[in-house]
């Protein structure tokens, strides 16, 4: 079996290391030689008001480039050459050199607006449904609100509002449809 000699330093590990001390100089150095007509780190700017230049701009987000990775940026094209020519006023797909893609054209979805219906009244609702949702909404709200403001609430008190919450909850439960219809897949139109 070979195994690498552990004496031997791995090379990858090297190559990192010089990297990242690299990029460490650059972030900490006094002077950061980002753009091509700046100095060296190493060098001095220059002192006489002839030889200075008269307001350098402020690097931008595009020149930062701490591992030197990116070189010298593409000829990026202007904003007005990368939108496309429309054509003798067409608007559709293919129309100014398009490729035809997802957003070239509106979906036409008809005159119909959703219109929902209208959920049914409360008021007939069978009243001891209406007593379980307030006992099962209400009870932790009640000891939330309790638990704030009548923190010397008595024991009593606290097990009463617990027993309508899970009397409540068990009703609403037990209200549930038992069996499920096999020819209901759940989908409504």
């Amino acid at each position: 079996m070979n195994r690498p000699d552990s004496e031997q330093p791995d090379q990858g590990a090297n190559q990192d290391d010089a990297v990242w001390l690299d990029l460490v100089a650059r972030l900490e150095s006094d002077t950061v030689a980002i753009r091509p007509d700046s100095p060296e780190p190493g060098q001095e700017l220059p002192t006489s008001p002839a030889a200075a230049p008269e307001t350098p701009e402020p690097p931008s987000f595009q020149d930062f480039d701490p591992l030197g990775l990116a070189g010298t940026p593409p000829a990026g094209m202007s904003a007005a050459e990368r939108q496309p020519e429309v054509r003798g006023g067409q608007d559709g797909p293919g129309a100014g050199g398009s490729t035809g893609g997802p957003r070239d054209y509106e979906v036409d979805d008809g005159d119909e607006e959703f219109v929902p219906e209208e959920p049914p009244s409360l008021a007939g609702t069978e009243p001891l449904t209406m007593l379980a949702w307030l006992g099962a909404v209400g009870g932790p709200v009640a000891l939330l609100l309790s638990a704030m403001f009548w923190r010397s609430a008595p024991l009593l008190a606290i097990v009463g509002i617990v027993a309508v919450f899970v009397l409540g909850t068990v009703y609403l439960i037990m209200k549930l449809p038992q069996e499920k219809n096999g020819d209901d897949d759940g989908a409504r139109v």
